[in-house]
């Protein structure tokens, strides 16, 4: 009876102090976490696809005013590291300016250093312009 009831107490003791630990990731976001870090990645980026989008459609007579880009079209075909663990990226990028109401204007594919370098563009495709 003895050794039941220190069995007893030693189970009673080790369930007492169990703690589920479940790992949920928390995502402060209205996305799913892998989209999350897809947007932030290609935000953080903004800059050198600016200087891109810009220079691609500076000799353009007929492209609209207020060009521009969202994350949110864009997206990641590439990421190639260039240094070993812990180097640098070449992240390339297929980026769809738009004007007005997200009317999209062109197709260009950026290639951006993850350190903020703009590496290389290629312009890819223009659409019609539409006039209201």
């Amino acid at each position: 009876m003895k050794k039941i009831k220190i069995l007893f107490s030693l189970t009673i003791f080790f369930f007492s102090y169990y703690q589920r630990a479940d790992a949920t990731t928390l995502t402060e976001a209205d996305t799913e976490l892998c989209d999350t870090l897809k947007y932030a990645l290609i935000s953080s980026l903004r800059e050198p696809i600016d200087q891109a989008v810009e220079i691609i459609y500076k000799e353009d007579k007929r492209a609209p005013d207020g060009l521009t880009w969202a994350a949110y079209q864009t997206e990641i075909l590439k990421i190639k590291q260039i240094f070993g663990a812990g180097g640098d990226y070449d992240i390339t990028l297929l980026v769809k300016p738009y004007y007005r109401g997200h009317i999209t204007y062109g197709e260009d594919i950026i290639i951006v250093r993850s350190d903020g370098k703009l590496v290389g563009y290629k312009h890819v495709k223009t659409y019609p312009k539409v006039d209201f």
